[in-house]
Formats: structure tokens, C-alpha cells, sequence
């Protein structure tokens, strides 16, 4: 199991570091989360095809963003979905046979997953053969976790951090769903400007910044980057990430100390309640909310904070079509 899916189980998963800490994951990507420092960036989440001559072929070949070449089938009907951006399928229509079902735990979309079955996490191999799968999706890039799925069935590795406007397309190319994709961006590019002509409308002035915080145990603070939340709030016509944020864009997620708090809060600060069963994680929340530091923060002092629960706040498709609902009542409070 990568070191990055140790930190998504910790978690609880997320939705958050769940996307988080999702078991999206790379040890090269999130090796370095588990020691206490920023991953790594990773890879671009590109999946190239390459079409069989022969249109009625059931088959084709792809590369995956690591640069496995398998030949998939044209038209997947028993997929097992491993990552915390699983409510991707469900935006496309597709109903996978089987997830780890303890990352959806929590999550906006758990009412969903009726009939679909759990593949464990770290993940049962016993459990994927008995499903006879006919494509494997997994976020995780352990080799060898890789290895023993590949030789039951076709395995992509995805790059589930990606951006949703090109891991969508993507996932629809995989699973013979482009148009579902266009649709659904579509779609949600539309809630998502009218989301922020209502913030605007209520009050949100070009250029302000934005920061998004969450406890990890062993009083461990992070900053979100690439995942989460602030792939919703860092757009062209939304709030910006501080310069220090900036410079960490191509990362998940980055540990800072509480003494660096005022350096990477915005004028908005996010911050993500642990889940409900990290009680450490819970209590150095509170503890930074009482402390003279965190008091004289100016968005504190504005009284621009705003929590969420970190399994209602990741990257997925539905995660994210419901935080564009949530916010604006969010920030009218």
C-alpha cells in the first residue's frame, strides 16, 4: 500500500484529503505528506488512445498517465472504481460494481452506492476476482498494488488530482462516455459562473484571496493546494490563492506551522472540520481557533471564516457541484 493511501485511511478519506489525501495516490506524489512536508507534483493526467482499425473491434489500446499501455475494452460494463473521486462515474451515468466504500463514507454522494460492492481498503484481491471486472480504475501508483490488479484485469492508474474540467473528459473517453462529459461540464460551468455572480453580487470583490486549513493528528497542520475545496474556490472568476499558495499550486496539499498561519491566510479562510472520528485532530482545530495567533488573523478579525466537513468538500464531481450550491450561503452568513 502507497504511503499516500496510509494517509488517505488515517483520514477517513475525503473528500478531501479525499481528495486529499485520497487514495489517489502516489507514494511520488504524496511520499513526502506522510513525513511531515509537501508531495511532490505529479504527473499530467493524460490518457492517450489509440483506436482499433476495425470498427467493430470490442477492444482498444490506451496509455495511462504513467505510461501503462492496456488494452481496455471500447465499452466497459463491470468497472471497479479505486479513488476519492469516485462520484466521477456517478456524474456520467455509470454504475461501477464495486469501490472501497470507506472513502465514500460521509461523502455527499454516500446515498448512492446502494448495490455497489467493497473492494476493502488497502484493496481485497480475492474480493476483485470473485466481481470478474472487466476494467480496473485505480488512483493508487504502487507498482506494485499495479501488478497484482493487472493480472486480473485491464488496470488504469489515474490521475485523480487532476483538474475536473480534464480528468472528466478523460474518464468519459476511458469508459465510452464523452458526451455524458460534455454534458455535465456543461451544465455545471453554468451553476459554477452563476455561483460566483451571486458571491459578487453579495459582496466578493475581484482579486480576494483565499486559503483552505485542516488538522491532521499529531497537531499537523495543512494548507490546501491543488485539491479539495480549492479546486472549486481558485478560478479565473473566483477567489486566489495567496503568493505562498501559489507557489504550491502543483501540489495537493503542504504542512505548515501554526506560526506560518498569517504568511498563507487570505482575505476568505477555509477551514475543514477533521473527520468525526480523528478526536485529535478534532481538539487541535479548536485549540488553533482560541489562540492569539488565529485571533489576529485579519479574515478572523473580518469575520470571513468558513468551515466545512473535510468528506463534504473534495474534488469529485458531485463534491463539487454541491459545494457550488453550499457556498453562497456559506459566505452569507
Amino acid at each position: 500500500m502507497s504511503k499516500k493511501m496510509k494517509i488517505v485511511l488515517t483520514l477517513g478519506t475525503i473528500a478531501l484529503f479525499g481528495t486529499l489525501l485520497a487514495a489517489c495516490g502516489s507514494s511520488e506524489k504524496n511520499n513526502a505528506a506522510s513525513n511531515g512536508s509537501a508531495p511532490a507534483a505529479s504527473p499530467s493526467a493524460t490518457v492517450s488512445a489509440s483506436p482499433s482499425s476495425d470498427p467493430a473491434a470490442s477492444v482498444r489500446k490506451i496509455t495511462d498517465y504513467i505510461g501503462h499501455e492496456i488494452e481496455i475494452p471500447v465499452s466497459p460494463e463491470r468497472v471497479v472504481f479505486v479513488g476519492e473521486t469516485f462520484s466521477d462515474l456517478l456524474a456520467l451515468g455509470v454504475k461501477a460494481i464495486g469501490t472501497s466504500t470507506s472513502m465514500a463514507s460521509e461523502t455527499v454522494y454516500e446515498d448512492q452506492l446502494a448495490g455497489i460492492e467493497d473492494v476493502g481498503f488497502p484493496i481485497n484481491l480475492e474480493k476483485i476476482i470473485s466481481l470478474a471486472p472487466d476494467l480496473v480504475i485505480i488512483a493508487d501508483t504502487d507498482e506494485k498494488v499495479y501488478e497484482q490488479l493487472s493480472k486480473i484485469a485491464p488496470t488504469i492508474v489515474f490521475d485523480t488530482f487532476a483538474p475536473l474540467e480534464e480528468r472528466l473528459p478523460l474518464l468519459g473517453d476511458v469508459l465510452g462516455k464523452k458526451p455524458q462529459a460534455e454534458q455535465w461540464l456543461a451544465e455545471y460551468n453554468k451553476q459554477e459562473d452563476q455561483m460566483w455572480k451571486e458571491l459578487q453580487a453579495a459582496g466578493l470583490k475581484p482579486g480576494e484571496t483565499a486559503s483552505v486549513f485542516t488538522y491532521y493528528p499529531g497537531e499537523r497542520l495543512f494548507v490546501m493546494a491543488r485539491t479539495g475545496l480549492s479546486q472549486v474556490l481558485y478560478t479565473p472568476d473566483g477567489l486566489k490563492p495567496t503568493e505562498p499558495i501559489q507557489k504550491v499550486l502543483d501540489r495537493g496539499f503542504e504542512q505548515i506551522s501554526t506560526e506560518m498561519l498569517p504568511e498563507y491566510a487570505g482575505d476568505r479562510i477555509f477551514i475543514l472540520n477533521p473527520a468525526s472520528e480523528l478526536k485529535d485532530a478534532i481538539q487541535s482545530t479548536e485549540d488553533l481557533l482560541k489562540s492569539r495567533i488565529w485571533q489576529d488573523l485579519p479574515a478572523v478579525k473580518a469575520g470571513h471564516v468558513y468551515r466545512l466537513d473535510i468528506k463534504q468538500s473534495g474534488s469529485d464531481a458531485l463534491s463539487r457541484q454541491w459545494l457550488i450550491e453550499q457556498l453562497p450561503k456559506l459566505m452569507a452568513k
